[in-house]
C-alpha cells in the first residue's frame, strides 16, 4: 500500500505559503472583516517570529474585534512588556479592558497611550 501523498493538502491553507504570503492573507481578511480567519493565520505567524510587533499587533486587534478579549490582552500585554511605549498597543490594551468592565485597570494604559501621542489634557 503506498502512504505518500501531496503535503499541500495535509496543510491548513492559513498556514500554507511563506511567511509574506502569509502576512498578506492575514491582512486580506482583516480587511474583509473576517477577524477569526485573521488570527489563524497570525497566531502562526507570531509563533514563528515572536519577537515581531506588527504581526503581533494584529494578532490582538484581530482577537479584540472577534470578541476573543483574554486572548487579545494576553498578546497586547507581551507588546507593552516588550517595548513600554508601544503607543496603539497601549491604547488597545486600555480599551481591550475597558470591553471587559475593567475600567480601574484600563485608564493607566489609557493615560500613557494619551500622553505617548501628545494628547494632554487642556486647562
Amino acid at each position: 500500500m503506498d502512504t505518500t501523498y501531496d503535503t499541500a493538502y495535509d496543510t491548513p491553507y492559513y498556514d500554507q505559503g511563506t511567511a509574506a504570503e502569509r502576512w498578506a492573507r492575514a491582512q486580506l481578511f482583516f480587511d474583509a472583516e473576517d477577524y477569526a480567519g485573521a488570527a489563524r493565520v497570525l497566531a502562526g505567524l507570531v509563533e514563528e517570529a515572536p519577537e515581531q510587533t506588527g504581526p503581533r499587533l494584529l494578532l490582538a486587534r484581530s482577537y479584540y474585534h472577534s470578541a476573543q478579549l483574554r486572548r487579545a490582552e494576553a498578546e497586547l500585554r507581551e507588546i507593552v512588556e516588550r517595548d513600554p511605549v508601544e503607543h496603539y498597543a497601549r491604547l488597545m490594551l486600555g480599551r481591550t479592558l475597558q470591553r471587559q468592565a475593567r475600567h480601574e485597570e484600563a485608564e493607566p494604559h489609557l493615560r500613557i497611550a494619551s500622553a505617548l501621542a501628545g494628547d494632554f489634557p487642556k486647562e
